[in-house]
């Protein structure tokens, strides 16, 4: 019988210090209560001082907590990007159905997105060869907010001062001549989308490409990810937003949203 860890089993990372601290991490899940230095030190067969400098540095980025000194476990952090991760993941579950069929009825690319910081990140896409789309946004790729259509809907979720926070972080740099750089200009466009719970990208993005998206909301009414329909700009058909609506309204109510009303609208 194979005795080995599933790290031992497991290809080791290039960089030393990144094995000795996925070891550490192993270490403290395997605990539910907090482990001492010289418990760990043990258990991973590390010297008691790189233990203590690596679970350090953990501590900054609050991946690991100190309740009383000389031990430790798992910090705040780990859960907040768990959390983060399985909600992109139960989205993109329950928006497949939904995102497949739109794509059935319009024979334009649809895109799941959702907010990474200061960015809209794809994390799905429905589409065809013949659709006729020249520009693949990829699976992954990213872009910002104030550029996109999925974007506008989480500026347009977040109150005044942080949309001029925004402003002031990025710049509102522009891709094209429609691109708005204007922190006046964008407030007036996250008013409409406030207003109609939908948001466009006018070419603001890429040149000859315009798209429409609306929102998805969790079972507490919050803005957790943007479904919209990408088409050439001479193409884009407003007949479309109604089924527009209807999916994300479909994959909401599938993630436990029941309400009308949006938390952050």
């Amino acid at each position: 019988m194979n005795n080995k860890t599933d790290h031992d089993s497991l290809a080791k990372p290039s960089v030393q210090v990144l094995e000795r601290m996925f070891i550490l991490i192993d270490v403290l899940a395997s605990r539910e209560e907090a482990v001492s230095l010289k418990e760990i030190s043990e258990k991973t067969g590390l010297h008691p001082s790189t233990t203590h400098r690596i679970l350090n540095d953990l501590a900054i980025g609050r991946f690991v907590d100190r309740p009383e000194s000389g031990s430790y476990r798992l910090g705040m952090r780990f859960l907040e990007l768990g959390n983060l991760v399985k909600g992109r993941l139960s989205v993109r579950e329950a928006a497949l159905g939904p995102m497949r069929a739109l794509h059935k009825q319009i024979h334009q690319p649809v895109n799941l997105s959702v907010r990474q910081g200061d960015e809209i990140v794809y994390v799905e896409r429905a589409y065809s060869e013949r659709s006729g789309m020249q520009v693949v946004r990829a699976i992954g790729g990213h872009a910002p907010l104030h550029l996109t259509s999925n974007g506008k809907l989480f500026l347009a979720a977040d109150d005044p001062q942080r949309v001029r926070a925004y402003a002031m972080r990025t710049g509102l740099a522009g891709n094209t001549h429609n691109s708005i750089t204007q922190l006046h200009a964008l407030e007036q466009e996250l008013s409409k989308a406030r207003q109609y719970g939908i948001a466009r990208d006018n070419e603001e993005l890429e040149l000859g490409v315009r798209c429409m998206a609306a929102g998805i909301y969790d079972d507490q009414g919050k803005l957790v990810a943007g479904l919209s329909i990408s088409a050439p700009a001479d193409r884009l058909d407003e007949g479309w937003l109604p089924k527009l609506q209807q999916a994300a309204h479909d994959i909401s109510a599938s993630l436990g949203f029941s309400g009308d009303r949006r938390r952050d609208l």
